[in-house]
């Protein structure tokens, strides 16, 4: 089954207003964007949660980078790549004992403070009026994504054992790679078209893909038959008189073609 919904920003009123268009199902795969938690727990609230592992993984990356300078770092780094080779709860369990490792080895980084002096220069995201930050704050955030989900149960949803005859994913791959890219591939195949004309293009595009789309007698609609005249807008008539402002050529501006030396004949 296949829906859809128009929206600005991925809010939770956009999302609850595709959400309870459809019964609850036993899993959601999720990618964590904004707005989402809150529908899900207002719409679907015994639904289990599975956060997409390879987003997981793009947002590790992107407070570390891909290359960690710090011990700490590089170790979070492998934890956060080694997400999406687990295929069995006994290794997410030894996956969650290797973050809690890394919080005795390294959680005093998480906690450590840089105080503003007068010697202490501020990094470019802290305010003016701030007192302190914190000194390590991307493996901060790194670490408590992480645990977080780990804390939520959300990571190994898929592993669990009353899921286990159900074909549940770990990622979004498949709606990324079979719907999304596609869509993609549609706007970029035929760049220029107008902000409507590309909303009809993936709404035909959705409707030819979906499982069981209305005849498309049914999707015509009085407005299509009888559409709303278009007004064609006329400049009004100028009053004659002298022109403040032309292209002509006079004159005294030089412009005329001269001959001889110096314009002289």
């Amino acid at each position: 089954m296949l829906g859809w919904q128009w929206c600005d920003t991925e809010k939770k009123a956009a999302w609850a207003a595709l959400l309870q268009r459809f019964p609850a199902p036993r899993v959601v795969i999720t990618d964590g964007g904004s707005g989402i938690a809150a529908a899900l727990s207002e719409c679907w609230s015994e639904t289990a949660v599975q956060r997409c592992l390879v987003h997981v993984q793009r947002n590790v990356r992107t407070y570390l980078t891909s290359r960690p300078r710090t011990d700490a770092g590089k170790a979070l780094l492998r934890l956060g790549r080694a997400l999406t080779r687990i295929k069995a709860p006994a290794e997410a369990a030894a996956w969650l004992a290797g973050l809690n490792d890394w919080h005795q080895e390294h959680g005093h980084l998480v906690k450590a403070r840089t105080y503003r002096t007068a010697s202490a220069m501020a990094p470019g995201w802290v305010r003016a009026n701030q007192a302190w930050w914190y000194t390590h704050d991307r493996p901060r955030k790194a670490y408590r994504l992480l645990e977080r989900l780990g804390r939520a149960g959300t990571l190994f949803t898929y592993l669990q054992a009353e899921y286990t005859g159900l074909d549940i994913a770990s990622t979004t791959n498949r709606i990324e790679g079979g719907t999304n890219a596609q869509l993609r591939l549609v706007l970029r195949a035929h760049r220029g078209m107008s902000e409507d004309h590309q909303k009809r293009a993936i709404e035909w595009y959705l409707y030819l893909h979906s499982e069981q789309p209305r005849p498309p007698a049914k999707l015509i609609e009085a407005q299509h038959s009888r559409p709303a005249k278009t007004t064609t807008h006329t400049l009004p008539e100028q009053e004659p008189g002298p022109d403040l402002y032309s292209t002509g050529l006079s004159p005294e501006e030089g412009l005329w073609h001269r001959t001889g030396w110096a314009g002289r004949s």
